[in-house]
């Protein structure tokens, strides 16, 4: 598919990299968290979009390639950063996966009149089948990503559309029950609301002219899904009040009690997004995975794929979604979707942040680096807004950090000193030298300045 992509395809295919599954429970889970107040979290939200949109596009124009965050984190802070940056990626995918697949199941349970049962039979539905088709392959993806997504888009409007009469000023007061640490704990839980510009950045090399399309694609994706979260965050408050969360299908409830069939549809809407949602972040980071495994930020058993499928990836993350699965049955009041979004949302904000973090080290845009700097700003206080959460990114930066020491320095030969040589009389390399240093910026971007690098090199020898 290299090159073939358009402005208007790109468009919708960096909507859906953002929408998912949790704006079906999302706004019902702000307004629980803050009440009417759960507004300024929406708008703190989308604004910080602008620039974290603006520098993974920038970043993925620079650095095109499947490793996403992590190559970013390579080049800027070494290959130790982007080991911790690919093991925070691949951590949370079976968290926020089987928090998805719930939310969008209670959608349609409820529709069909089932119970949490008949929830739980359809999440597991929904993750064996997401999981067993990416055995298969990602050729046909494309196309049903596409049509997923313009069917949230078109449900979204419809639920706004139907709300809006019905829309009360009452509902907004009092307007801060929580106080400001009822916003913070929105904002905290919000951010999945905004992740993914991250993940579109793997589409720059798809672009045919990534230069020129990929601002344009980036604002207007970021103009559409500013409108349609912000008509729904408001539109749940006028609509439902505080009594929004508490509500597990916020969606169905701003539909009223007479659109039976409408919540028919609106819940076979929610369980094709949250298939759409789990496929595609589910192939996402099998691919991470590999693509990590093969620069050694992953044990190298992860790089092994088969017809282009990476089904030993695949294989692990099919066992932590299933161990998450697990918890969720037998501790469903301590486990929940709110927990697991939590979970989620701080780990996707602490590879955000090395993702700011790296562009303001490597882009040369004044201006770009500035917002990414400001950007990296408010996610690290969404982060810290996490609590005791914050605990997950700490305790998988700890293990990646750990395996990386030890995969990188042998026990028998202390860092820095040189490696045995080879046979075939091949000069011996340090091990700081290969596995600390980060690989030069202009070897992708500027043939010039790499045949003068390899040229002086020669000279040197």
């Amino acid at each position: 598919m290299t090159g073939r992509i358009g402005v208007a395809r790109g468009t919708v295919l960096y909507i859906g990299a953002v929408l998912g599954p949790g704006v079906l429970v999302l706004p019902a889970l702000a307004v629980q968290a803050a009440g009417p107040a759960s507004l300024l979290a929406w708008a703190l939200m989308l604004a910080v979009s602008v620039p974290i949109a603006a520098a993974f596009a920038a970043l993925g124009i620079r650095y095109p390639d499947s490793g996403g965050v992590a190559t970013f984190t390579r080049r800027a802070f070494g290959p130790t950063a982007a080991t911790v940056a690919g093991w925070w990626f691949y951590a949370a995918v079976p968290i926020g996966m089987v928090a998805g697949a719930v939310a969008g199941a209670r959608y349609a349970a409820t529709a069909l009149g089932g119970g949490h049962g008949a929830a739980a039979v359809i999440a597991a539905g929904i993750l064996a089948a997401a999981y067993a088709l990416n055995l298969v392959g990602l050729h046909w993806s494309s196309r049903l990503h596409l049509a997923l997504t313009g069917g949230l888009c078109a449900l979204l409007v419809t639920v706004i559309v139907v709300s809006v009469p019905h829309v009360e000023m009452s509902r907004f007061t009092p307007f801060t029950p929580q106080g400001l640490s009822g916003v913070a704990s929105a904002t905290a839980v919000l951010f999945v609301a905004i992740c993914g510009w991250e993940a579109a950045a793997h589409l720059a090399g798809e672009f045919t002219r990534p230069r020129r399309q990929l601002p344009i694609v980036a604002g207007a994706s970021l103009g559409i899904i500013a409108i349609l979260y912000a008509g729904l965050a408001i539109c749940t408050v006028g609509v439902l009040g505080t009594s929004g969360g508490s509500s597990e299908v916020p969606l169905l409830r701003l539909l009223g009690p007479q659109a039976d069939l409408a919540a028919v549809v609106t819940a076979l809407c929610a369980l094709l997004l949250t298939f759409g949602a789990c496929f595609t972040f589910i192939a996402a980071a099998a691919r991470a995975a590999a693509a990590l495994g093969r620069d050694k930020a992953f044990p190298d058993w992860f790089a092994a794929t088969r017809a282009g499928v990476p089904r030993r990836s695949l294989a692990v993350q099919a066992g932590g979604a299933a161990v998450v699965a697990v918890a969720v049955l037998a501790a469903p009041t301590v486990v929940d979707v709110d927990l697991l979004m939590r979970a989620f949302s701080v780990l996707l904000a602490a590879v955000t942040l090395l993702g700011l973090a790296a562009a303001v080290r490597l882009l040369s845009s004044p201006l770009i680096r500035g917002g990414a700097a400001v950007g990296a700003v408010v996610v690290g206080g969404v982060a810290a807004c996490s609590g005791p959460l914050l605990i997950l990114p700490a305790a998988v930066a700890v293990a990646a950090s750990t395996w990386r020491r030890h995969r990188a320095v042998p026990r028998d030969l202390p860092a820095g000193r040189p490696v045995p040589k080879p046979a075939g009389g091949t000069r011996p390399r340090r091990i700081a030298e290969v596995d600390v240093q980060p690989r030069r910026s202009y070897d992708l971007v500027n043939p010039a300045a790499r045949t003068a690098a390899s040229s002086r090199t020669h000279r040197n020898r």
